[in-house]
């Protein structure tokens, strides 16, 4: 934290009760991003649902925001990021929202102020695109998913 080479990424809260997020330890990769609800939001076995976090963010230009799953809510409750990693790109300056599933058995609830997913702050580069007539071959070729082992 305070490392002088770290991106800038600038927060604004849209409600005044959404929670700014900050790592919780000197190495953590990822901040937590909390619900900002005004009601508990319930989330049946199988569905899909947009959390609010309240929050709105300026990510310096060659990073992105990569919303990541907790490990926690995957283990315990089947909870996890449907699109993940999300990407908050550089120019998007509108509510941050977290898309989650639910992949256990049972109902779940989100509740204001629960931690519902990471965000990972990561660099980025864009590809130069090239249409071409041909590519290289390569040893694998276009061997496709489990081509190359087990």
């Amino acid at each position: 934290m305070g490392d002088v080479t770290a991106p800038r990424v600038q927060i604004r809260r849209l409600r005044p009760d959404a929670i700014v997020p900050r790592y919780q330890t000197p190495d953590a990769a990822g901040m937590d991003l909390h619900a900002a609800l005004d009601q508990p939001m319930h989330v049946a076995p199988g569905a899909v649902v947009a959390v609010p976090t309240g929050l709105a963010m300026e990510i310096p230009r060659g990073f992105e925001g990569q919303v990541r799953p907790r490990s926690g809510l995957a283990l315990k409750h089947g909870i996890t990021v449907v699109n993940a990693p999300g990407t908050i790109d550089s120019d998007f300056r509108g509510s941050v929202m977290v898309l989650l599933i639910n992949h256990g058995r049972e109902p779940f609830t989100i509740n204001a102020g629960d931690r519902v997913a990471q965000l990972v702050i990561a660099p980025v580069s864009q590809a130069d695109v090239l249409e071409v007539e041909e590519l290289s071959s390569t040893e694998r070729g276009s061997g496709g998913f489990g081509s190359t082992g087990r």
